[in-house]
């Protein structure tokens, strides 16, 4: 849509200049909510600023506005400044039970060292996802997660432990956050685990395996999740150790969600919540490695993120959450005390 520029020539009502406003279009608008979520993404799969205006002319039509190469480096400009906003904001009320961490490589212009993008997903009270941090850091070290839990801590107010966190059994993550919240236990994310053990066994046995490894996460209580998992280390172990001792060694951390409600166990056994939202960003193409600056990546990924934020679902069971805050003990995903009484039944 169209709006004549109308500049003030004088006139009063009143003593007060008369000012032109449309009904229809508000003032200062030039792009959707919906175009400006496009732009990072067009941005990530490698649509160079100067490009815009042609990828978006079948779109929009040939004299589109506001999709200039200016309009562009300006959004990236407000978005960087908007992060930084983010990044200090108080988070002192907030409980936060559950929480999900991954890194999210790639290569930006200018940068000789392989950054990493560090993300931080948490589950609050009432089972809501909420993106808690994100920003860069060299690859995943201990140092650099050290500083984005200190920082949520210290200066966000996150000063609770949470109950449970979920990730990659590489991340220096674990070092850091056994020194931040030491009561917070730990799960080990079974995709990650499933991939890499695979990657040790020959294709033709990686089918086979992958079934074995699901009955694993997938029994329907720890004695049996036990059993499967005691039968594919016998399976294998004569002749592959390396995919058995990379299994057998998180052993322990891996069957950490039988320790809580069933309801929650699909949504904290893997870190798919960071997995499913990156995934886009982990293909993108060669080109993004030439456009996109380190600063300007953080405040790509962090805009894709809060966009994707909004479509995350709550946690099923949400109600058992004030239980696991309350520190009830549960077996198998039902509270021991149920459990005790209807044996006792």
């Amino acid at each position: 849509m169209r709006r004549p520029k109308v500049r003030d020539r004088g006139g009063a009502v009143g003593g007060e200049p008369i000012r032109f406003t449309s009904a229809v279009l508000p003032a200062y608008l030039r792009r959707t909510r919906n175009i400006e979520e496009l732009l990072p993404w067009l941005y990530l799969k490698g649509v160079s600023t100067g490009q815009f205006e042609e990828a978006l002319a079948a779109l929009l039509g040939t004299d589109a506005p506001g999709l200039s190469a200016a309009t562009v480096r300006r959004l990236t400009e407000a978005w960087q400044e908007e992060h930084e906003r983010w990044q200090g904001r108080d988070l002192s009320s907030r409980r936060y039970v559950y929480l999900w961490a991954d890194g999210v490589y790639f290569t930006p212009r200018l940068e000789h060292e392989r950054q990493c993008m560090l993300v931080l997903i948490g589950a609050d009270e009432q089972g809501r996802k909420e993106l808690l941090a994100i920003e860069d850091g060299y690859r995943e070290s201990a140092q650099s997660w050290r500083e984005l839990l200190l920082r949520l801590r210290d200066e966000n107010g996150l000063k609770l432990d949470p109950e449970l966190a979920t990730g990659d059994g590489a991340l220096g993550f674990w070092q850091a956050l056994h020194e931040v919240w030491p009561k917070t236990r730990q799960q080990r994310c079974w995709v990650h685990k499933v991939a890499n053990v695979l990657n040790k066994l020959p294709p033709s046995l990686q089918g086979k395996a992958k079934q074995d490894l699901h009955r694993i996460y997938e029994a329907a209580n720890r004695q049996e999740a036990e059993d499967a998992f005691d039968r594919f280390l016998a399976k294998y172990g004569s002749k592959y150790d390396k995919a058995v001792s990379c299994l057998a060694k998180d052993r322990e951390a891996l069957l950490t969600f039988y320790d809580f409600p069933a309801e929650h166990w699909k949504h904290i056994r893997t870190s798919n919540p960071i997995e499913s939202t990156f995934a886009t960003v982990r293909l993108r193409t060669s080109k993004t490695k030439g456009c996109l600056s380190r600063q300007t990546a953080v405040a790509m990924v962090f805009k894709l993120a809060k966009s994707a934020e909004r479509h995350w679902r709550r946690l099923d069971g949400s109600q058992r959450l004030a239980q696991v805050i309350d520190g009830v003990r549960f077996r198998d995903g039902e509270p021991v005390q149920a459990t005790e009484e209807q044996a006792a039944a």
